[in-house]
């Protein structure tokens, strides 16, 4: 089948014709669902009192992970992961640098789109969180009783890391596929010999039940498909991972349209337990390679980054039965597993109906050997042996299916503007319910797990025109909120969001909120320059570069004064948080400066470098309000000519 650029504008018409259509009129006019009386009640979290969830929604464009309540709708915090964030100093001071080293250099930003949440046995733990870094392919560890991310690894033979990352029953693994097919190794060759030369890797990350260190475990080199989304299997098929594929004709030029020829796509279905056996085996190569791996140590206060240097492949076209491919309609972009572990979903973006796999009928195909043929050596399993069943013409475009714990599922219909409920086993539509405008994933929290909590579904939409009060050319993006305790959804709220929400995170808050770190014990602090107590303060010069050991409490700085520095000194300051109690931060900020402040937790050390060009005197001072006398929380740096003969000296408690 070959879909015309004609037919591929109408789709988008359609689009926006729906999403107006559906809303009756200017949003803010609107006297029913989120603005009535009983839904307002039902997402009001009075003051002092908690959410009931934690919501973790990607950045997109931004790089980074924002936290919001549900019900309340409310911006708890967002986490920097692979941009620079002036707010909290990640990626300006010395110590989080690191952390967005790659194998083409430092790279301050990134294209952030599903976190997924640690699991031990198919429920939600609450350790950690991951998320994908799209452009520059990489996968963040976010520890969540500090909110912070401690670890970000680079993905290497991997172009447009969008199929990621994905979390086992129990996290053995999390997944990273390529959206872009590319040379491996990388080389220089016509791109028009992309077909048959070009590859997608697969990676398969192994995680420490203990520390939740990262590695690349293998790489599993697939044809040169684009590979979009991914699922792990639950349940009767953990030990199983399903990416959904586009472009199998391997289309190089005016790809919307050559590659939407043929009928049908593939979900790839991977028996990583059976490459766990071939890496046993031996039955690798290993290639060299590069790529970055950075750690962020909470003794040290400091990340590292490390140059790896190789990586396992494992080639199916050679391993029986590690690779199979699944027929399902074209452009398939959602690929969701039910709780159970039987059904795979697959949504064909230009399809009006939604396909359902069975992995019982799966390995019964693959015992039969009900093949319709190979690629690359890869066998195409039979569709009609494989298939479950199919929602027939729910909506338009339907993207990502989320599930509740009543067997329920939901899907997205970007072109249609509405969230579809059904039911597994019958496929029936069961309701209906527009969004504002222009769906794309939805989230309930735990709905991508064996556990679902089926009491709110979220929906990420990519469009808001007359939702919010305008702010130019560009507006904002936004979550809503359904309850689904009914059988019928209910519009509950809408919310603007940080950046473009692709995929977000739910989880029960007291999974969490118990284990949240208060403060870093100043004792166990081992930063190799650590201040722990004001007495220890001091100035030391090594040629040109001058070292500050200094302390901050509320609500003075030690040393507050100091002379000596000179034009063309490197001034580097260590700066250590001596608070003990929860929810105090100091923050710190020099004049000319050439970073952002620092933001220090109670425990912490952190470092910033100065470099004066001028001489004079030049002040510092607390950046994060601290008590009463915030506004005496300052010093002052006198810097002399490069040919002065002043030594280093400053005052200490006021000397």
């Amino acid at each position: 089948m070959k879909l015309s650029f004609k037919f591929i504008t109408l789709l988008t018409l359609a689009t926006m014709a729906f999403g107006l259509a559906s809303c009756g009129g200017n949003g803010s006019n609107s006297k029913s669902g989120a603005l009535s009386g009983s839904a307002a009640e039902r997402v009001f979290v009075p003051p002092g009192e908690h959410d009931e969830f934690y919501a973790f929604l990607s950045g997109g464009f931004s790089g980074q992970l924002a936290v919001y309540g549900l019900p309340s709708g409310r911006l708890f915090k967002v986490i920097p992961v692979f941009s620079v964030d002036a707010e909290k100093a990640y990626g300006f001071n010395e110590e989080t640098k690191p952390m967005l080293n790659t194998s083409h250099g430092f790279i301050p930003w990134d294209d952030s789109h599903h976190p997924d949440i640690s699991q031990t046995n198919g429920v939600l733990d609450g350790r950690w969180i991951f998320i994908n870094g799209n452009n520059t392919p990489r996968i963040a560890r976010i520890d969540l009783t500090t909110f912070e991310t401690v670890e970000i690894l680079e993905i290497p033979n991997s172009a447009g890391n969008h199929s990621s990352p994905y979390v086992t029953d129990n996290t053995e693994y999390v997944v990273a596929g390529t959206r872009f097919a590319v040379p491996v190794p990388q080389r220089d060759m016509p791109i028009k010999d992309y077909k048959g030369n070009f590859k997608g890797a697969l990676s398969f990350i192994k995680v420490n039940p203990e520390s939740g260190r990262m590695n690349i475990e293998f790489q599993i080199m697939t044809p040169g498909f684009n590979y979009d989304k991914a699922h792990p299997g639950r349940g009767k098929s953990h030990g199983w991972f399903f990416f959904s594929t586009y472009n199998t004709e391997e289309a190089n030029t005016l790809q919307e349209v050559n590659a939407s020829q043929n009928d049908k796509d593939y979900i790839a279905a991977i028996n990583w337990k059976k490459a766990e056996e071939y890496i046993k085996a031996g039955k690798f190569t290993t290639m060299k390679t590069r790529y970055a791996h950075n750690v962020y140590s909470d003794e040290t206060h400091s990340a590292t980054s490390t140059m790896m240097k190789e990586v396992r492949i494992l080639d199916p076209s050679k391993l029986p039965g590690l690779v199979y491919f699944l027929p399902t309609p074209k452009s398939p972009h959602g690929c969701d597993v039910d709780p159970t572990g039987e059904y795979i979903v697959g949504s064909g973006k230009l399809s009006a109906s939604v396909t359902i796999h069975s992995f019982t009928k799966m390995l019964k195909a693959i015992e039969d050997k009900a093949f319709d043929g190979e690629a690359y050596g890869i066998p195409i399993i039979n569709f009609d042996a494989v298939n479950a069943g199919t929602v027939v013409q729910p909506g338009l475009g339907p993207l990502h299916t989320e599930f509740d714990n009543k067997g329920n599922a939901y899907t997205s219909f970007f072109i249609s503007s509405e969230v579809v409920k059904w039911q597994l086993g019958t496929w029936k539509v069961l309701d209906r319910k527009p969004t504002y405008y222009s769906v794309g994933h939805l989230m309930i929290p735990g709905g991508n797990s064996q556990k679902p909590f089926g009491k709110y579904l979220l929906a990420l939409n990519k469009i808001t025109k007359d939702r919010y009060l305008p702010t130019g050319p560009e507006v904002c993006q936004s979550a809503q909120l359904y309850d689904i305790t009914g059988d019928k959804m209910e519009l509950l709220l809408d919310f603007p969001t940080v950046g473009e929400p692709h995929y977000a995170a739910g989880i029960p808050a007291d999974l969490i909120k118990s284990k949240s770190r208060k403060i870093f014990k100043i004792e166990e602090n081992h930063h190799p320059y650590v201040t722990k107590k004001e007495s220890d303060t001091k100035v030391v010069r090594k040629g040109k570069d001058v070292h500050i050991y200094m302390t901050m409490i509320r609500s003075h700085f030690a040393p507050d004064n100091i002379e000596g520095v000179k034009v063309g000194d490197k001034v580097y300051f260590h700066v250590t948080n001596l608070e003990q109690d929860y929810d105090v931060p100091h923050g710190i900020a020099m004049l000319g400066a050439q970073t952002s402040e620092l933001l220090i937790m109670p425990g912490q050390t952190e470092t910033f470098v100065w470099e004066p060009k001028q001489v004079g005197v030049w002040p510092f001072y607390c950046t994060d309000f601290c008590s009463a006398l915030h506004q005496e929380m300052q010093g002052y740096v006198r810097v002399s000519p490069r040919n002065s003969n002043r030594a280093l000296s400053w005052s200490l408690d006021g000397e």
